[in-house]
């Protein structure tokens, strides 16, 4: 699934070509993806509408269109939301079409078919499910190592878990959790309210370094992930541990562990993220 990184490079891919576009026409060849309104009224509502802006939260993009709407979008497992030229080919997985001013097309991809559109009034932004529910953006002034030491008091489940919680830190998913946890030395099963304080520093400062060399690096392509140039990421060359089961540490050579942590795979070093 594509995390912070990957749809911050997505929306950076695409912000400087669809501002100011308008969309001119909808094609839907699979209506599964759109949640709100209903597919049949989707077209009619969003044609000549433009794009104003684009912004990211968590893992969702928002899309400002004219006369006060909103356009969310998820990618999910497999989402590619891709610009390209009227003329080129469909990819057979391709869904929806939004035909635009400048003769190009923005178009939304998906093998999986998990991804969601939502076509809602600017002003339900606050209440729309998924989006209200985020909690802190990790590249945020407000994700501080004071707010991070002080939430993690109470949370008595592993480490690997809180990062994954959308509610509580938006944007983090299976890949960076992993990158994270090497990079702050702590092992993934580690209970977080018993990190000490400087376990807690070297995970912030973790966070906000991961996070940010994803994104320098354009995300990261392991399976289907591209951006809206269709262009992969490069970070997969620089995982540490996530996918490299019993290949040797970077650091100390020893071979790379994997687990389960509440169901989700996690790759971790036993020699320099111990479990204490």
């Amino acid at each position: 699934m594509p995390e912070l990184p990957e749809v911050e490079t997505v929306k950076r891919s695409l912000s400087g070509k669809l501002i100011g576009k308008e969309i001119r026409d909808l094609e839907i060849y699979f209506s599964g993806n759109i949640r709100r309104p209903d597919p049949l009224l989707m077209g009619e509502m969003i044609r000549g509408k433009k794009f104003l802006g684009i912004d990211r939260r968590g893992k969702y993009l928002i899309f400002t269109l004219s006369e006060d709407l909103a356009l969310v979008v998820h990618l999910r497992m497999t989402g590619q939301l891709l610009y390209v030229d009227a003329a080129f080919p469909k990819d057979k997985h391709t869904h929806l079409v939004f035909s635009l001013s400048d003769g190009m097309e923005l178009r939304y991809a998906d093998l999986r078919k998990f991804g969601t559109f939502d076509l809602i009034p600017l002003s339900e932004l606050p209440q729309l499910k998924g989006l209200a529910q985020l909690g802190v953006e990790p590249l945020s002034g407000d994700f501080t190592v004071q707010w991070l030491d002080q939430m993690l008091q109470n949370k008595n489940r592993s480490i690997k878990n809180v990062l994954l919680d959308q509610t509580i830190i938006a944007g983090i998913g299976n890949i960076y959790a992993d990158e994270i946890l090497y990079e702050g030395g702590i092992h993934p099963e580690t209970i977080a309210c018993n990190l000490t304080e400087d376990q807690v520093r070297q995970l912030w400062q973790a966070t906000v370094k991961l996070l940010n060399l994803g994104i320098e690096h354009r995300g990261t392509s392991i399976r289907n992930y591209v951006d809206g140039d269709g262009r992969q990421g490069g970070f997969q060359e620089l995982l540490k541990v996530y996918g490299r089961r019993g290949e040797p540490c970077v650091r100390c050579g020893s071979p790379i562990g994997k687990t389960k942590v509440q169901g989700r795979g996690t790759y971790y070093c036993p020699n320099c993220q111990p479990k204490v």
